[in-house]
């Protein structure tokens, strides 16, 4: 049958689109189904893409208005145009979705716009503004990926009242704004704003700043965040929201259990995200999910159905493009009776405020937790003749190491090009290197990679050359 597929992925983020390659470089005959009318999901149209679009903006904007007249380059009303600010962040995107739309033509990749319900463990209807039809299949991929998640008794109205994809597309640059939690997706988007002069307020409910990651890098990006005037409420619980026109009014509960109000012109709510399986038909094929909604999987990421897998967001654990992306290759070589290796342990996580933080492995908390005997070695970036050159002031490297074999338990960077720096922490997990051996790698000089150097010196008990 002419709409029979060897393999279906449902949605076209980072995680479906790859899988979709995947499977086609193998010699598959592949379908890709996207509800929306462009490709990339949430990562290229209203996050991961648009985010960096507007943090590299934001980011020179800073510099020029902070940075540029020590380095001797002096410059007279600077001014910032938000719409072409905005607009520059949107033609990212369309170049991104273009190139998308390039790569499903080049591995001949059958693409349906349209809502994909399972009636089958082999059938899927396809809902199209111009009808239905019936799509069957060898295998199938959910990659669905993920929405905002909201707090009990507060609306998202879209209005006053926003999320992440509504802060990235302000008609007028707004002159407050207040975000209701301090992962990655609140800092990132407090630091595009601030920069730019808006009146930031953070109140995150944990005791620390990116709560799931090592507490030095909360701790670190707290202090920078002061330097930026920025105010953050750690340990604070948001009791209410009200839209109030123009303006919205938050109450909260401080951590010294007082009650506190703020007004500002927008309230972002930045507490996470919860899996999108709308329409998908996961009961009617009785697809199995958790309390959370997420789709249940075992380590070759197939559902209790074993000819349908699931990646990405929708399966939780960390919610990373590049996490999806390793899922959907592991998938299509799977279903291609190929074995692949998939260590999420070794998928380092990065937050993209200045300086960057990145992270791979397990934190020093986490370590204490399970009893695990480590190490540990922490450098300042500061210390380096690249850092000095390029005005970077704040930083460090710390690595966390087996006391007896070396071995890496866990790498965390605040700095300067920490997205570039932590793949070498990466490689020292996969490969199970030892911070002795790292030691013997040649680093550039002058270069930020300087720092790690110093740290596994550090950790394995060589001495460090620079400090």
């Amino acid at each position: 049958m002419e709409n029979t597929f060897d393999t279906i992925v449902i949605g076209s983020g980072p995680g479906g689109y790859v899988a979709a390659i995947r499977s086609a470089q193998l010699g598959k005959k592949v379908a890709l189904i996207e509800k929306y009318p462009v490709l990339g999901g949430t990562c290229t149209n209203v996050g991961c893409i648009p985010s960096k679009a507007l943090l590299d903006s934001s980011e020179h904007y800073h510099d020029a208005t902070t940075k540029f007249n020590e380095f001797g380059i002096e410059i007279t009303d600077i001014t910032l145009n938000f719409p072409k600010f905005i607009q520059r962040k949107n033609e990212v995107v369309q170049s991104n979705n273009k190139g998308l739309e390039y790569l499903m033509k080049k591995n001949k990749i059958v693409v349906f716009e349209g809502v994909a319900t399972f009636i089958s463990k082999n059938q899927i209807k396809l809902k199209k503004d111009q009808g239905e039809e019936i799509l069957a299949f060898h295998n199938a991929i959910i990659a669905t990926g993920s929405k905002p998640a909201s707090i009990k008794n507060i609306t998202l109205d879209k209005d006053r009242i926003i999320s992440s994809t509504e802060a990235l597309s302000f008609r007028v640059q707004p002159k407050s704004m207040i975000i209701i939690g301090g992962g990655a997706i609140g800092v990132e988007l407090a630091s595009v704003y601030a920069r730019i002069g808006t009146e930031i307020t953070i109140i995150e409910y944990e005791d620390s700043l990116l709560p799931n990651m090592d507490k030095d890098l909360g701790k670190a990006l707290f202090r920078k965040f002061k330097k930026d005037n920025i105010q953050v409420y750690l340990g604070a619980k948001v009791t209410s929201v009200q839209n109030l026109e123009n303006r919205t009014l938050v109450k909260f509960i401080n951590a010294h259990g007082q009650e506190e109000e703020k007004i500002s012109d927008y309230t972002m709510l930045a507490v996470g995200r919860i899996p999108y399986t709308k329409n998908l038909g996961l009961k009617k094929i009785g697809i199995q999910t958790d309390n959370k909604g997420f789709v249940l999987t075992n380590e070759k990421l197939q559902t209790n159905i074993p000819n349908i897998y699931a990646i990405g967001d929708v399966i939780g654990g960390a919610m990373l493009a590049h996490k999806a992306e390793e899922e959907g290759t592991f998938v299509a070589e799977t279903i291609d009776g190929q074995k692949p290796f998939l260590d999420h342990n070794s998928i380092p996580n990065v937050v993209y405020t200045w300086p960057e933080i990145a992270s791979v492995g397990l934190t020093e908390q986490e370590l204490t937790k399970k009893n695990i005997d480590f190490k540990t070695s922490k450098i300042p970036i500061a210390a380096f003749g690249r850092a000095r050159a390029a005005g970077e002031k704040d930083g460090f490297v710390k690595v966390l190491a087996h006391p007896k074999y070396g071995e890496i338990l866990g790498v965390h960077i605040f700095g300067p090009r920490a997205a570039d720096i932590i793949s070498l922490g990466v490689t020292a997990l996969v490969y199970e290197i030892t911070d002795l051996d790292m030691t013997n790698i040649s680093y550039p000089h002058p270069s930020y990679t300087e720092a790690i150097k110093e740290a596994f010196l550090e950790v394995s008990g060589k001495g460090t050359i620079n400090l």
